[in-house]
């Protein structure tokens, strides 16, 4: 770790998210902003990554190096769901092209010293938003880092689709130049089991993406295969397994926890009383269970299972079922039952023999709600991680923004904020009335003294009075600053045209850009900001590419 923290100084970073074979060096410099500096995340997530005393009730181990240690020697995961995982994986990609080294990553988890490293994302065509792939490059990082620490065990990186989410405007569309490409198809059910072969005649004006990305959607039958394939064709040489979790053998190991979510309904309680006590300490509920936390899944059909008092019924359809008649489909189709937000969690860790889940801000924050829920199924709560968070700028915007006499952090002000930052820092003026301000008030504290010592009842005339002077002032400072504004007119519009091509739609880069963005004009640009970006260092990442490489 501290040599990676050496090298980054320098600038020239040899990979630990390659294999050794692989191994490169790439010229970029790193500058990193705190994370509450930012002003884009919770303050329950940045209270966790602050290891804030008052939460560590809502987690086990917090996410460093040496925390791997205790859960290594505390997770077990029998030999028979091994089994039953590798021969699922297996046949996952029987129909799609792998590498040796996710064959052999495969062929590992038979191994009682194995142990996965785990991000999930909704499966997003063309992978949407740029996080996905640092979501990614976290994983194998960690997995590398945990070899190192480790040597006698195995870490395997896991990307868990999320095959069977039905929400389709979520997933069917990617920004690429600055335009919305979408797909528009009428979709019901787990977008896992869609059909992708129409995408991409519906998407216009992609012919510039390579063929080796748009090839998946053409070949595969349904869009989790399809994005296993696109997956495989980006991070398939450093090993990483993408797992479909949509599958009857699978399911097959959750049989015991449906069947108790179904009969007993105990979630919500708890799922509720850890919500409460986050509250109480002033955070918000990211999350919102149900009394029963499964949808009844279909072709075409995911839907809420409800209890009304006599019989399970499944809303926005006919279908009902007695107690006993739906025990019976668990024992013998547990496929056609799907978690939700809350029992997600707890069916991943039931299936991977799993130590960590990398995730965003969103995610850290509600399984931080979920422990109790954990305890209840006797499944094992994974050390959470955030994911890498990064912004990149490119030789273009670099030599923008060396031109403007800034600081990298002030990208993040809102944009009022951003311009009176560059006023204060470059103007010749002093727009600022504070002073004089503080010199009114003085006098008038002065007056108000002598108008009481004459008639008290002058106390509050004097008081509204110096408002309306106050008042006055505050206007005559912000004629001064549009002026000012007005001066630094041309740089002004650059550092907010900068500004908006970094943030795009006011977003942070990585929630929006596609990587395609940046991958179209550098094919190198995953192993260039993987060499960068230490999962165990919690900051925001900005990557300044070299201008002279």
């Amino acid at each position: 770790m501290n040599e990676l923290k050496e090298l980054n100084k320098k600038f020239q970073v040899n990979f630990p998210n390659l294999e050794p074979h692989t191994s490169k060096l790439f010229s970029m410099k790193l500058e990193q902003v705190d994370l509450g500096e930012t002003g884009c995340f919770s303050s329950l997530f940045l209270d966790y990554i602050n290891q804030k005393p008052e939460l560590k009730s809502f987690y086990n181990l917090y996410p460093t190096p040496h925390s791997f240690k205790e859960s290594i020697a505390s997770r077990s995961f029998s030999k028979e769901k091994r089994e039953i995982l590798h021969k699922e994986l297996l046949s996952q990609y029987s129909n799609s092209c792998s590498s040796l080294k996710v064959k052999d990553n495969i062929d590992l988890l038979l191994d009682e010293k194995t142990f996965t490293i785990t991000t999930g994302h909704q499966l997003n065509i063309f992978t949407g938003p740029l996080y996905f792939i640092y979501k990614i490059q976290a994983v194998i990082h960690i997995c590398n880092i945990l070899k190192k620490e480790y040597p006698d065990y195995n870490f395997v990186p896991v990307y868990w689709m999320a095959s069977e989410d039905h929400d389709f405007e979520e997933i069917n569309h990617f920004f690429l130049y600055g335009k919305k490409y979408e797909w528009k198809v009428e979709a019901k059910g787990g977008v896992g089991r869609l059909s992708p072969k129409d995408m991409i005649q519906s998407l216009e004006d992609i012919a510039f993406i390579p063929e080796k990305f748009t090839e998946p959607y053409k070949k595969q039958s349904t869009l989790a295969d399809a994005t296993r394939e696109l997956v495989n064709e980006l991070f398939g040489k450093y090993g990483l397994v993408v797992i479909d979790p949509d599958r009857k053998s699978l399911k097959s190991l959750f049989k015991g926890v449906i069947t108790k979510e179904i009969t007993e309904r105990r979630s919500l309680e708890l799922v509720e009383k850890t919500t409460g006590q986050l509250s109480e300490l002033g955070y918000k509920s990211q999350i919102h269970p149900r009394e029963i936390n499964l949808f009844y899944l279909e072709d075409g059909l995911r839907e809420r299972i409800e209890w009304d008092g006599n019989k399970f019924r499944i809303i926005n359809t006919d279908l009902s079922f007695e107690k006993n008649e739906l025990l019976k489909v668990i024992e013998e189709s547990p496929e056609k039952f799907s978690p939700n937000v809350v029992l997600r969690p707890v069916y991943q860790e039931e299936i991977l023999p799993n130590l960590a889940y990398i995730g965003g801000p969103a995610e850290v924050a509600y399984w931080l709600q979920l422990k109790e829920v954990f305890n209840l199924y006797h499944v094992p709560f994974p050390i959470l991680m955030p994911r890498s968070f990064a912004l990149f700028v490119n030789k273009s915007n670099l030599k923008k923004f060396n031109k403007l006499n800034i600081q990298i952090k002030d990208l993040f002000l809102e944009e009022s904020h951003l311009k009176t930052k560059y006023l204060e820092a470059n103007s010749d003026n002093n727009f600022h009335l504070n002073g004089e301000a503080g010199d009114l008030e003085m006098i008038f504290n002065t007056i108000k003294e002598k108008a009481v010592s004459i008639d008290k009842s002058l106390k509050d005339y004097v008081g509204a009075e110096f408002h309306k002077v106050r008042s006055v002032v505050e206007s005559i400072e912000k004629k001064l600053k549009k002026a000012e504004e007005k001066n630094q007119e041309i740089a002004i519009n650059q550092l907010l045209g900068l500004k908006a091509k970094l943030f795009p739609n006011g977003q942070l880069q990585e929630r929006h850009d596609n990587f395609l963005n940046f991958y179209l004009n550098d094919q190198e640009f995953i192993d260039k900001t993987s060499a960068y970006l230490d999962s165990f260092d919690f900051k925001f990442n900005v990557l300044l590419e070299d201008e002279e490489s």
